[in-house]
């Protein structure tokens, strides 16, 4: 499973406004076929307000995470666009995968810290937002 987030600016000084990400189980479509690879593009603050008006999140809260992802997520494969109806038929990892994803780059994005081993010397990147292996 990979995850590409390289947030907030890459090398040239842009601003990444776009994550890869491959999903742990994929998406099965109407025709069987599996879908894991997309994109999930930063959140705007319109995204995380129209949702609420949303007659389904009014009835039912839990929809909210359905809508907003259905707003951000651009494309599953060659699934495009993304609707809360491809939301709803996700296996759950997937759907937990992509909540996490979407507060990584949108609340974490920039929790990153360059750090150097005390032992080997070697410096590298640790994203300190990142669940930490074995833990739950």
């Amino acid at each position: 499973m990979t995850t590409s987030i390289e947030m907030p600016v890459t090398s040239d000084g842009a601003l990444t406004t776009r994550v890869e990400f491959d999903l742990p189980r994929g998406y099965v479509d109407a025709d069987g076929e599996v879908h894991r690879r997309g994109v999930m593009r930063l959140a705007t603050a319109r995204d995380e307000i129209l949702p609420l008006r949303d007659p389904r999140v009014r009835d039912n809260s839990a929809y909210l995470a359905v809508v907003l992802l259905a707003r951000v997520v651009e494309r599953i494969g060659s699934v495009q666009p993304v609707t809360p109806g491809v939301i709803e038929s996700m296996f759950a990892a997937d759907l937990d995968f992509l909540q996490r994803l979407y507060q990584r780059v949108n609340r974490d994005g920039d929790a990153t810290v360059q750090v150097r081993c005390p032992g080997c010397g070697e410096e590298f990147v640790v994203d300190t937002a990142a669940d930490a292996p074995g833990e739950s």
